[in-house]
């Protein structure tokens, strides 16, 4: 009976150990603009709390995630420029190696069903695998991220925070990113003050609304401005890359050249441009797809014909795209490298 007694005073510990740990936690919850479709991301499987947030922004920035410490996630996707990189066409790793491929920009991920430009990753709890073990980024195990993560103090304090536990693993590692990443939400630009009619867009801009609507909103469907697609967007292939997109993945002949269609949310600051990087400027870009699209098998079916705007069509087009900025989202102190 004492036996007995003594596992029930000890399973009574446990559970009111428990039920504090899950009173102690904030919950958070994703805003979702009116007239947003309902996002992809499962939240029943990885719930938003504050403490996981937290966890997650600490290894966002932290560069214990390369083999050699200088490498964050940070480092590529900077949150001024829209959680991308600009200061250089292709991703840049440990001991300056090059990747192969510009980053993509972090916002709205919670409505992605698809990652990375050629889609190689269908889930973003594990999404960061990709960068942590790439050659050319991060260059690490997952396995050898906790060990560093479990010798440090102040993350099993964070870890027991958010997850009731110091013992520090792989999976709640990539769900604590989750939760900070997911959490990158924009939706306040002009463009969207405009829709809830609390601003309105100059002459130019509306001239260029309607031009995007006629003649890229197959593609980069509002609001979240991409269709989660992937497309040829006939570019020219680079000689020296030889990326094939998505064909790379799936090995069908008629994927060949196709990348995901990006969001064009902050396209103003998210500069260089394409899967490549290719492209510095917004004027460049326009001019591709005006009379620079390469004809090819896998050319997507909507820009078989080259749109022929004019100068002044151009221009009106780049003062829509700016309408796109969301400076209270590149800008926000939540989202900022953590203080200690």
């Amino acid at each position: 009976m004492k036996i007995i007694a003594n596992y029930i005073a000890i399973g009574m510990i446990l559970l009111i150990s428990l039920a504090f740990v899950k009173k102690a936690l904030t919950p958070i919850y994703l805003d979702v603009p009116k007239n947003w479709p309902k996002p992809n991301y499962n939240f029943k499987n990885n719930p938003l709390t504050e403490e996981g947030f937290q966890l997650g922004r600490q290894l966002f920035y932290d560069p214990i995630l390369s083999k050699d410490g200088t490498i964050s996630c940070a480092s590529c996707h900077l949150q001024s420029t829209g959680f991308t990189h600009v200061d250089h066409d292709l991703s840049h790793g440990i001991g300056g190696k090059i990747g192969t491929r510009n980053s993509l920009t972090l916002q709205n991920l919670a409505w992605s069903k698809n990652f990375m430009w050629d889609g190689g990753v269908n889930h973003l709890d594990v999404q960061p695998i990709a960068p942590i073990t790439s050659e050319v980024e991060m260059n690490e195990t997952l396995e050898n991220v906790t060990v560093k993560l479990q010798l440090s103090e102040k993350y099993k304090a964070l870890f027991q925070k958010a997850f009731g536990t110091t013992k520090i693993t792989g999976q709640l590692t990539l769900k604590a990113l989750s939760q900070f990443i997911v959490s990158l939400t924009t939706s306040n630009s002009k463009y969207d003050k405009v829709v809830s009619k609390k601003a309105s867009f100059t002459e130019m801009e509306q001239k260029g609304y309607d031009l995007f609507k006629m003649n890229c909103a197959s593609c980069h469907k509002e609001p979240l401005f991409t269709s989660d697609s992937f497309e040829n967007n006939g570019l020219p292939i680079d000689k020296t890359l030889n990326d094939l997109g998505r064909m790379k993945i799936t090995q069908d002949p008629k994927d060949s050249l196709k990348f995901k269609v990006p969001t064009l949310r902050n396209i103003e600051f998210t500069f260089p441009y394409m899967h490549d990087g290719r492209f510095k400027t917004l004027n460049e870009v326009v001019k591709h797809y005006n009379s620079g699209i390469q004809e090819s098998a896998t050319l997507s079916k909507e820009l078989k014909k080259p749109l022929h705007l004019s100068d002044n069509e151009r221009t009106e087009l780049i003062a829509f795209l700016k309408t796109l900025t969301d400076k209270e989202f590149l800008f926000n102190p939540r989202y900022f490298y953590p203080k200690e």
